[in-house]
């Protein structure tokens, strides 16, 4: 009887593994780039909060983009990251809490709106460091809302009303545009029919400075690039040295 022996991977073959599960799991990929590694990050269909989506529905988890976003952060190996969002929005803490992620990070930062950035999806829009919206590209802004049964009218007025502001706030504080100016889309009563709230469109959400810049995918990549590269060169001037971090 003879002993089998199995193969042994390369590490190539190990880091194309685990590059083929991101995209399999979440839907994110890291490819390495003349001015160095950009990991992509998408941000599609429903963003799931503390209960999980419907069944068949597209969602992002936020317990698995929090680790993420903190394991790029801290990566000696990825230089920036690039997210890419269609959404229809979902839980606001949850999106709150990518967002907040986002905007908190040392990375050079670049999304792109793809299809839609509606409702939670807006904020996360704005986190990064420069934004884009293709020309179709759509975004609904509207009060916050809950479905079913509400108890303690004037209490859970209240409280809608600070998550809003919370809203209100971040998107102000990361994006060009006047907070009358959003409170006056968020509660627009001529726009939507059976709706209170506004849908705007690329070039008008770049108008508005909601959004910084109208593009595409290559537009998006250009701004990363420069981004990292001036990172690059800052780094290397600094007297002590690069920046350390973890490995992923």
């Amino acid at each position: 009887m003879t002993e089998e022996t199995q193969p042994t991977q390369s590490g190539a073959e190990q880091e194309g593994e685990v590059r083929q599960q991101q995209l399999v799991d979440m839907g994110a990929s890291t490819v390495r780039t003349g001015d160095g590694v950009i990991h992509t990050l998408t941000i599609v269909g429903q963003i799931e909060g503390h209960q999980e989506a419907p069944a068949g529905s597209k969602a992002t988890k936020y317990e698995h983009v929090l680790p993420l976003l903190t394991a790029v952060e801290e990566s000696s190996e990825v230089d920036g990251l690039l997210i890419l969002l269609n959404t229809v929005g979902g839980d606001i803490e949850a999106g709150l809490a990518i967002a907040e992620m986002i905007s908190g990070m040392r990375k050079p930062t670049v999304s792109l709106v793809l299809g839609g950035g509606h409702s939670i999806g807006v904020p996360l829009a704005v986190a990064a460091q420069t934004s884009f919206i293709v020309p179709s590209g759509s975004m609904t802004i509207h009060p916050v809302r809950l479905n079913g049964l509400v108890i303690g009218v004037s209490q859970t007025f209240q409280y809608f009303a600070r998550i809003q502001e919370r809203i209100c706030d971040f998107v102000t504080r990361n994006s060009r545009i006047p907070r009358e100016a959003f409170e006056g889309l968020m509660l627009n009563t001529g726009e939507m029919a059976a709706d209170v709230g506004s849908v705007i469109y690329g070039s008008e959400a770049v108008e508005l400075g909601l959004i910084d810049h109208l593009g595409g995918l290559s537009d998006a990549l250009d701004c990363l690039h420069e981004k990292m590269r001036k990172k690059c060169e800052a780094v290397a001037n600094r007297p002590d040295g690069p920046e350390r971090g973890i490995t992923i």
